[in-house]
């Protein structure tokens, strides 16, 4: 009888619990405080286990928060080109992923978070260090400003999100995404280059 090759097939329960441990770890410690092995041991499996289901910690993290794309994939395209223009390929990626079939996933998380506080802290660090970190840090900038810079950014993602896909705001829940780019991505390119104190 002929051995079977390839990989193993995963007990769904395993993989559950060690999704249910992250989600709890990275809500309680955050991305960066979170370990692979702290993971593991809440999730009473071996280390190994977890690589083994999901290679990576940016890996987990995606999966635990049920993401609506990979910002590794995604970040790039934004970074490409003019740095003075950053803003608007920020804004276009994001509309594009939220007008997407993805964007069912990413407004439930948003709604979610609106009113579950544990939600809210995932949804912060995956915007905050899967997302906003990349394109901060591809920028010359005062580390010290990073934080505000990135909170800035923030609010304006969340807020077009939130009238766009939650509150339906007309006319920005039917504009053009080129409207939007043009109208909302100079303001976030403020927010990532122009000095902040005037």
């Amino acid at each position: 009888m002929a051995r079977r090759t390839g990989r193993r097939p995963g007990n769904p329960d395993t993989r559950e619990a060690i999704l249910a441990a992250a989600r709890s770890t990275f809500a309680e410690r955050g991305f960066d405080g979170a370990s692979i092995r702290a993971i593991a041991a809440a999730a009473g499996v071996d280390p190994a286990l977890v690589h083994h289901y999901f290679g990576s910690k940016d890996k987990l993290f995606l999966a635990a928060m049920n993401a609506p794309a990979d910002p590794a994939e995604v970040v790039p395209t934004v970074l490409a080109g003019d740095p003075g223009r950053i803003g608007e390929r920020l804004i276009r990626a994001f509309l594009s992923v939220w007008d997407s079939p993805a964007g069912t996933p990413a407004l439930a998380l948003l709604r979610s978070a609106v009113s579950n506080e544990w939600t809210a802290r995932l949804l912060r660090e995956f915007l905050t260090t899967q997302v906003l970190r990349r394109v901060l840090d591809h920028l010359d900038m005062d580390p010290t400003e990073s934080p505000l810079r990135g909170s800035l950014v923030a609010s304006q993602l969340f807020g077009l999100a939130m009238a766009r896909y939650v509150l339906r705001l007309e006319p920005v829940a039917t504009a053009a995404p080129e409207t939007l780019v043009g109208a909302v991505g100079p303001t976030v390119q403020r927010y990532l280059t122009a000095p902040l104190d005037g």
